[in-house]
């Protein structure tokens, strides 16, 4: 067990790297999703298409570094000899996918590794997933809602997968008042790559 002050220097670490590493990233995009997506699905494909498709448009492709989509975004990269850059977290039952990552960053804390997202992705595109990738995008939706991170674009890839959220959101937390009835078109949703792809080259003005 670490002591009090250990864990305080290992924060202080985290945070130093990531102000060293965030301007020299842009425009950067993190794809988030499950670590348990098989390579044989249309998700995976679907990410590593969105990864080679972004870095030929000279975006970073940012992930979690772990498996699944997060493999799959970095694998689709580098196959388009982009860069790639993995936000990896110390978990013993995850593999990290550090050889296809340009730049590497492995974190003791969930929080700081969040923070790491927040601070250098421009973009964020969020493909199924379950409780670290919802985690993941609240924590972002959050961080707009609350102003403590400017208004970057958040993209859903998967209709049929996130249009029960949207609605559970709109009918029962906007409903009741728990959010503003506006708060959902925050994020836009596709279903196709080019979609996605062309959302945000036209967002970024890229040609």
């Amino acid at each position: 067990m670490k002591t009090a002050s250990t864990m305080f220097a290992d924060v202080l670490l985290e945070l130093e790297r990531i102000e060293e590493l965030h301007a020299s990233l842009h425009p950067a995009v993190s794809i988030f999703g499950s670590a348990r997506t098989p390579a044989d699905s249309h998700e995976f494909r679907s990410a590593h298409g969105l990864g080679q498709a972004l870095a030929q448009k000279g975006f970073t492709v940012i992930s979690g570094g772990g498996p699944g989509i997060m493999r799959a975004a970095v694998e689709g990269a580098q196959s388009a000899r982009g860069r790639s850059v993995g936000f990896n977290i110390a978990l013993p039952f995850e593999v990290p996918s550090i050889d296809l990552q340009d730049i590497s960053l492995t974190f003791e804390n969930f929080f700081t590794r969040k923070l790491a997202f927040a601070r250098c992705s421009d973009a964020f595109v969020v493909m199924p997933g379950g409780m670290g990738t919802l985690d993941e995008l609240f924590d972002i939706l959050t961080l707009i809602q609350t102003k403590k991170m400017p208004d970057k674009p958040v993209v859903l890839y998967g209709k049929d997968f996130w249009h029960g959220m949207i609605n559970w959101l709109n009918v029962s937390v906007a409903g009741n008042g728990y959010i503003k009835p506006n708060e959902t078109e925050k994020m836009m949703i596709f279903d196709e790559e080019s979609d996605v792809i062309n959302h945000l080259i036209q967002l970024f003005n890229i040609k």
